[in-house]
């Protein structure tokens, strides 16, 4: 029996549900944990990574792309995280989105776009974009700024939920 196949629907399917669980959650505020921050941007760079490592087909110029957009997510990410709201709610660290996250969402949805026209229309290939690498490293970047944020307003962050 060979390996495992996910459907590619079934996989955006999860993806999606997650971005959209991470940013209702986040629309209503939540603690801020460690593990919260960083484990959904770890987990969807893994599989971003897995997904374009199995690709036989690759060139110089789709991994020139690829690593490019992925330092941009990051970057545009780290915006996103500059403008999310922190508060000490039952003394431990809460995160939420507000009107100027939402904004700089469109803004930085924006830039990511035209990013990835330019990068196709200059030679990426398109199965070249894992979509699960991009979303990973914008919550990765906007992780690492609201964990900084976090650090620097001396607010303990919440422990780890057991589920």
């Amino acid at each position: 029996m060979g390996g495992t196949h996910v459907n590619p629907w079934l996989l955006a399917a999860i993806i999606a549900a997650v971005v959209i669980a991470v940013v209702i959650k986040r629309i209503i505020g939540e603690p801020v944990s460690v593990k919260d921050l960083f484990a959904a941007p770890v987990i969807l760079i893994v599989i971003g990574s897995v997904s374009l490592a199995k690709k036989s087909d690759l060139t110089g110029t789709d991994l020139t792309w690829v690593i490019t957009g992925t330092v941009l997510g990051v970057a545009l990410g780290a915006l996103r995280g500059a403008t999310i709201r922190l508060t000490d709610k039952g003394g431990f660290l809460w995160q939420r989105y507000d009107g100027r996250t939402f904004l700089t969402l469109i803004g930085t949805l924006a830039v990511a776009a035209g990013f990835n026209v330019l990068a196709v229309a200059m030679g990426l290939h398109e199965e070249a974009r894992p979509l699960q690498l991009s979303i990973g490293a914008s919550f990765l970047g906007e992780s690492l700024v609201v964990g900084w944020r976090g650090l620097a307003s001396g607010i303990p962050f919440a422990p780890a939920r057991t589920r």
